[in-house]
């Protein structure tokens, strides 16, 4: 009853493992592997069956099948052997098995599984170690059952039927690990072998799979690198193919990268990388990394670039030549405007100066947060300031004292006509914000902080903060100047006047600025 157990027993595990193996089966699994599956359960069915039979007839034939089993299976796994260490063999040695010298053959079996494992370990990186090594194991395993099963057993019991499943356990395995190379080769082959693409797989672990030609040829390193062995094990593997797979990882969205790498000549090469999952049906098994050269375009980008960064650098400059040649047309007509007034020679220039030295120390002390946009462009606007001053009469213009109320009204007039005449000409201009602040120099830097400037009596905030600035710039330099109606005043009465301003006629805000500016102000005018 034992024994009827133990045959049975060994018989439905070895039909439950081909089960299994039927739910793992690809197309491209080895045939002697399938067929192996397909043997043993037969052969262990056949050991059952001959514990239970009685009759001569029966013990006969299944003497056969169990005879068939140890002919056939050391065979068939040897070319299994064969054919997952990718070494052909002849069709007159895979059909033709001489059953005189069975034992023989065995020994040729062994000795040849022996070699083929030996000779892939040592030339063969391609070939999964893990996979060696359980095609090792069903050989000792079948060895021992085959001539030690008497010796190790009981009377009554065969050890050949359990190393039979054994080995089917082994293979199992094997064939469990295959789909995952099965899933990697299938997509290697339909890729180009040779050209600009290459691929490249690996398990979850980030253990290598494959790779095709033009991997290797971009990554040198993939071909010496073992199957199944990790990726990182090359410090350029780890830096490039694994540095790639960690990025992905952590972030599904951040899967495509260009590599700057140099080739085995010490070409500098570009390849686009594109990381994606790699999947056995539904299941995620792995990771697929394509390599395309893109050398050519990415050459073509660098050329692209050049020329429009030339081209850019022309236009600039062009640019700045046009900027140059307007900026010096204004000024000349600024200049052409006070050539009329006899009161405000170099005025322009002075206050150009003043503006400037406010704007320094105001981003010094950090009193005002300035752009450097609006402190380029109020320096630039400061020349402008007076350009209405081409519509004052004659008569009133050059007058050499002071002005009667009439004739103030009308010299009152040309900020507001300096403002249309800057609007004017910067009309077709791109620079919007230069426009803006020269017409609001223009315009408003006669309005005082309580309101009673001109020409529209604006109050507070209300006055741009440019012209506002432009205000103390213009009036420091008419006091500390000589007019025809008076001469100039000392740094100490400007000084005071200013500051007693600084409220009611100037901003507020703007005084500590003033102040910090006051010894360069002095200095400036000191060397005139």
């Amino acid at each position: 009853m034992i024994q009827q157990s133990y045959y049975f027993g060994v018989f439905l595990l070895s039909f439950l493992l081909t089960l299994c193996y039927v739910f793992l089966w690809r197309p491209r699994f080895d045939t002697h592997m399938s067929v192996i599956f397909i043997l043993i359960p037969i052969a262990n069915l056949a050991y059952w069956l001959l514990y239970m039979a009685r009759d001569r007839e029966t013990v006969m034939a299944l003497l056969k099948v169990v005879y068939a089993g140890g002919c056939f299976l050391p065979w068939l796994s040897t070319m299994c052997v064969m054919g997952l260490c990718r070494i052909r063999v002849s069709r007159g040695v895979r059909y033709g098995p001489v059953h005189t010298v069975h034992y023989v053959l065995i020994v040729l079996y062994l000795m040849a599984n022996l070699a083929a494992l030996y000779y892939t370990y040592r030339k063969k990186k391609q070939v999964s170690r893990r996979i060696l090594v359980l095609l090792f194991l069903p050989i000792p395993v079948s060895i021992g059952g085959y001539f030690a099963g008497h010796a190790l057993l009981p009377p009554g019991f065969e050890l050949m039927p359990l190393s039979y499943l054994l080995s089917q356990a082994l293979y199992l395995l094997i064939a469990r690990r295959m789909v995952l190379y099965n899933v990697s080769e299938m997509v290697i082959e339909s890729m180009v072998q040779s050209g600009e693409t290459g691929f490249v797989t690996v398990d979850l672990a980030c253990n290598y799979l494959g790779s095709n030609a033009s991997a290797k040829r971009f990554l040198p390193e993939l071909r010496t690198l073992t199957v199944d062995r990790p990726v990182g094990e090359s410090e350029e593997l780890r830096e490039s193919v694994l540095r790639w797979l960690e990025r992905f990882k952590n972030d599904p969205n951040d899967d495509k990268s260009l590599w700057r790498h140099l080739d085995e000549n010490g070409e500098e090469r570009w390849y686009s990388v594109d990381v994606s999952d790699l999947y056995d049906g539904q299941r995620r098994c792995g990771y697929q990394i394509f390599l395309q050269d893109d050398t050519q375009r990415q050459k073509y980008i660098a050329l692209l670039d050049r020329y429009n960064a030339d081209l850019q650098a022309e236009v600039n400059a062009k640019t700045e030549r046009l900027v140059v040649m307007h900026d010096r047309l204004i000024l000349g007509m600024a200049s052409m405007v006070e050539s009329r007034d006899n009161s405000t020679g170099g005025h322009i220039r002075r206050t150009s100066e003043g503006v400037r030295i406010l704007i320094e120390t105001a981003r010094e002390n950090g009193a005002l947060r300035l752009t450097d946009e609006f402190c380029k462009n109020i320096v630039k606007a400061a020349p402008m300031h007076d350009l209405g001053k081409i519509a004052v009469d004659d008569a009133v213009l050059r007058k050499p004292g002071r002005f009667t109320p009439e004739e103030f009204e009308k010299m009152k007039a040309h900020a507001a006509e300096g403002a249309r005449i800057v609007h004017e000409i910067l009309r077709d201009t791109d620079d919007e914000s230069f426009r803006r602040i020269a017409e609001n120099v223009a315009h408003y830097h006669h309005e005082r902080m309580d309101g009673s400037g001109y020409p529209d009596g604006l109050r507070g905030e209300d006055i741009p903060l440019e012209a506002r600035i432009m205000a103390i710039a213009d009036v420091y330099d008419a006091l500390v100047s000589k007019r025809v109606y008076k001469d100039a005043f000392s740094f100490e009465k400007a000084d005071r006047i200013i500051m007693e301003g600084m409220g009611p006629q100037f901003d507020e805000t703007l005084r500590e600025t003033y102040a910090a500016a006051r010894p360069k102000l002095e200095a400036y005018y000191s060397n005139l």
